[in-house]
């Protein structure tokens, strides 16, 4: 068993200390970490999120947590691309085409087949344009045309599926698991961001895309992502990746202090809020109600992992505003929460407390 979480195998330890080793390699550009995402198959990651049915292992929700946990202590870019393929999975896992699943689940499993998703137009990117960026024409026998871009895909390039959504004239959207070696799918190479380039997140442009009814995972029906959740328990999950790098940068500040006393009692701090909101996240994810709501949490822990890796990076001093340092790298990761998957209510809190209005 895992000696830090003895809820997790030993060989998700070995992993972990694998990605950690090699995190320094997936920072800098928009190259692809193939070669982390063939070490989480071949560890089985991709299998704790189907049922045993479909080829998986039907890991609960608390030890998904705690895997969650552990991965992204190690390797946030690496953690980030499985929640985009394991929102895709959700997707394909909810909706009711048990030939579809068949299909593409035992093979997503073994990670034979690299999903991922693409479907934040749809709730919260350029919902203030006039015109939807991606639209839906019905064709003959049940087909549906594509037309437009999905603005914000991670690791499209490297995907053989992406599940994305379209809306149709009268408004209805529809959602489907699109390959992407149809003709008219252009996968962009990946924007160069603060941090997670290597995630490759960019747009992926459709024209005239033909998709066949057995392709459909929802829709056409109104407001389509207002049925079943694609992103974890609650939306916990981007909360989840916020605590995890947190506790990456106070393990540092940790080993620090066991050189320099003047940092025990920051780390002491750090360690306890951090472990609050660790349990407070567990708490919820049980289905229980605790001190705080998911957005309170979310609210929280982008704080936290501002705090925990600014402060890391002070303890590292010079060192640590060497590009290739990880105090430094956790300080550019952390800026992530203020932006991605983040509600109005999450952000406008953030921008009070970041400007001491509270």
């Amino acid at each position: 068993m895992n000696r830090l979480n003895p809820s997790l195998p030993s060989s998700v330890s070995e992993l972990c200390q694998r990605l950690r080793e090699a995190s320094h390699e997936v920072s800098p550009a928009a190259h692809w970490p193939a070669k982390q995402i063939q070490w989480c198959a071949a560890e089985g990651v991709f299998r704790w999120f189907i049922p045993e049915r479909l080829g998986g292992w039907g890991w609960d929700e608390q030890q998904l947590l705690a895997g969650y946990l552990a991965l992204s202590r190690s390797c946030l870019t690496t953690t980030f691309i499985l929640t985009q393929w394991n929102a895709a999975c959700r997707r394909i896992l909810d909706c009711e085409n048990e030939e579809l699943q068949h299909r593409l689940l035992p093979p997503m499993a073994s990670g034979e087949l690299f999903a991922t998703v693409g479907i934040s137009h749809l709730s919260t990117s350029r919902q203030h344009l006039a015109r939807p960026v991606l639209t839906a024409v019905p064709e003959a026998e049940g087909r549906w045309r594509l037309d437009g871009y999905s603005p914000w895909v991670t690791g499209g390039v490297a995907a053989d599926i992406i599940v994305t959504g379209a809306s149709l004239d009268d408004g209805r959207q529809l959602l489907c698991a699109l390959p992407t070696t149809r003709p008219g799918v252009q996968a962009h190479p990946g924007q160069t961001l603060v941090a997670l380039t290597a995630s490759c997140t960019d747009r992926v442009e459709l024209q005239q895309v033909v998709i066949d009814a057995g392709e459909v995972l929802a829709g056409p029906t109104a407001n389509v992502m207002q049925g079943k959740q694609g992103g974890g328990s609650g939306g916990l999950q981007t909360s989840t990746l916020a605590i995890g790098l947190a506790l990456a940068a106070v393990d540092f500040i940790g080993q620090q202090a066991e050189q320099r006393r003047d940092l025990q009692p920051i780390f002491d701090k750090l360690h306890s809020d951090a472990t609050q909101l660790r349990q407070v996240l567990e708490t919820l994810t049980a289905g229980r109600s605790t001190t705080l709501n998911a957005s309170e949490l979310r609210q929280q822990a982008n704080l936290l992992v501002l705090r925990a890796t600014q402060a890391a990076l002070s303890a590292a001093k010079g060192a640590g505003f060497v590009a290739t340092h990880p105090a430094g790298r956790w300080a550019r990761e952390a800026l992530f929460f203020l932006v991605w998957s983040c509600p109005q209510p999450v952000v406008a809190a953030n921008l009070c407390e970041l400007a001491q209005l509270n």
